[in-house]
């Protein structure tokens, strides 16, 4: 069976992953989801960036990522600490459906979906001090592993509560900290679900809102 739990391994990297500006700065992706896409509300007056949408094989875009402050770079890496960006990550609600070929069926996806992908999106944009350039894939293959061990277990004692507004509404979110960032999860209305990730910038004076021109994240 697919799974759209993950959305796919590889297909995590072109919604999450360092790709260069040049190549993720389209518009055209985002325009065409037939859900509506989330950001930080108005109350966040900084920079805002697209990243790139994902899609299944049958090109319906299922998900995809709006970045906010200043934008995370491998090229620097002894000031990984200074950096301050949050990503928020949409994922559409989808249930089980059919594969574009027919030959199989793509899981719902779920709270857990956005969890892992804003998981393994922290990873992503992240260099461990201290650690040789050729050691670093292995690190990356064991904790996106871990990432979605982790967002498969939203329930455990790896995740916390926190609620922030969504259009204004509290909802409620996983979350959950670690020496690289911190990385939530949850629902919103319009059947979506909303992961995020950042660091530099705290979780906790957060709100989400629907994106009422997206195109103001085009550079």
């Amino acid at each position: 069976m697919e799974t759209t739990g993950r959305l796919g391994v590889r297909g995590v990297a072109a919604a999450t992953r360092g790709v260069p500006a040049e190549a993720r700065r389209s518009v055209e992706g985002y325009l065409m989801a037939d859900f509506p896409w989330y950001g930080l509300d108005e109350a966040f007056t900084g920079p805002r960036w697209l990243m790139q949408v994902g899609t299944a094989a049958d090109g319906i875009v299922e998900y995809g990522s709006t970045g906010h402050g200043e934008e995370p770079s491998l090229r620097v890496e002894t000031e990984m600490d200074q950096q301050r960006f949050t990503v928020v990550v949409t994922v559409a609600g989808r249930p089980v459906r059919d594969s574009a070929d027919g030959t199989g069926k793509l899981e719902a996806t779920s709270v857990s979906s956005a969890a892992w992908l804003a998981g393994s999106g922290l990873l992503s944009c992240t260099w461990p001090t201290r650690m040789e350039r050729a050691l670093r894939q292995d690190w990356l293959d064991q904790q996106t592993a871990l990432a979605w061990e982790l967002a498969d277990d939203l329930a455990g004692e790896g995740w916390s509560g926190l609620s922030l507004p969504v259009d204004g509404v509290p909802a409620d979110f996983h979350y959950r900290e670690s020496e690289y960032g911190w990385v939530l999860a949850g629902s919103a209305g319009q059947n979506v679900h909303i992961g995020a990730y950042g660091r530099g910038m705290s979780a906790y004076g957060l709100g989400f809102a629907v994106v009422k021109d997206i195109t103001r994240y085009d550079a």
